[in-house]
């Protein structure tokens, strides 16, 4: 699939949309807008997306500071997503809108979903929150730390790098060579990533965490977890299902965070008798 792009003032969104084309312009074909994860993009979503493209318009956004969409340097919060996911919805003319986010794309969905609670009409009919983040969890703290020279804006990372490199050939630490060049490469294309580990050093700074207000949700709410995950606890998301007023909870017990691929036709299932 071809990406799209539009202008949102003063930042650039790019997604992909898949459906039936004669009723891609309908007001009144039932949208499902999908929200990545944490270092993804939207092709992360084509095999769920064709698997239900037959009876809804399916749109997958490019995140704010992520794949094909504007990359700006901030100092980010899940209101970076929430302002930017408003922007775009309004400027497609999107309305009752499924909100299908994994991740941190769960977060920014669960978090515009309070902003949208005390709107009437709210944009969003339906939530589906897959593996979402979102929920303070002072263990995460520092867990990232030794990273951060990687992340050093300075030509001087490159050139040890570059030193390193025959010394990890001959010590047989050329995984590890391998793993920590590429971090600086990706981190370097991924300005949310960045501030994720230099912005949040200490528990307080997670400011725009949800579990506070969850419980303001309005809209019918389904939480997928897998029970295998270890990079969102289960208990992440067991939060989302106890908190959001009626929600749905659903475990897949082999599912892993990669989810969303590995058990596409399960959560096509899912998310189809949850509409």
């Amino acid at each position: 699939m071809q990406k799209s792009t539009i202008q949102l003032g003063q930042y650039e969104a790019a997604y992909l949309e898949l459906g039936d084309q004669e009723q891609l312009g309908s007001q009144d074909y039932p949208v499902l807008l999908f929200l990545h994860g944490f270092l993804g993009e939207s092709s992360l979503w084509q095999d769920l997306m064709e698997r239900l493209s037959h009876r809804y318009r399916c749109i997958a956004l490019d995140l704010l500071g992520f794949g094909g969409s504007s990359k700006p340097k901030l100092k980010y919060t899940i209101w970076h997503q929430t302002a930017f996911l408003s922007e775009f919805m309004a400027a497609l003319k999107l309305k009752n809108v499924t909100l299908i986010g994994h991740s941190y794309g769960g977060w920014t969905s669960s978090a515009f979903a309070i902003e949208q609670a005390d709107l009437t009409p709210s944009v969003i009919r339906h939530l589906v929150l897959i593996a979402p983040a979102g929920i303070r969890d002072d263990s995460f703290v520092g867990k990232y730390n030794y990273l951060r020279p990687i992340l050093w804006e300075t030509p001087i990372v490159d050139w040890i790098l570059t030193g390193l490199k025959p010394i990890a050939k001959v010590t047989g630490q050329q995984k590890t060579y391998d793993q920590a060049a590429m971090a600086r490469r990706e981190f370097g294309k991924q300005p949310v990533a960045k501030s994720f580990i230099v912005d949040r050093l200490r528990p307080e700074d997670a400011i725009d965490t949800v579990e506070q207000e969850i419980h303001k949700i309005t809209v019918p709410t389904l939480v997928i977890a897998g029970a295998q995950d270890t990079t969102i606890p289960l208990w992440h998301c067991e939060t989302y299902g106890q908190g959001v007023p009626g929600a749905q909870f659903e475990v897949l017990p082999e599912a892993d965070h990669d989810l969303i691929r590995t058990d596409c036709n399960a959560i096509s299932t899912l998310i189809t008798n949850f509409l």
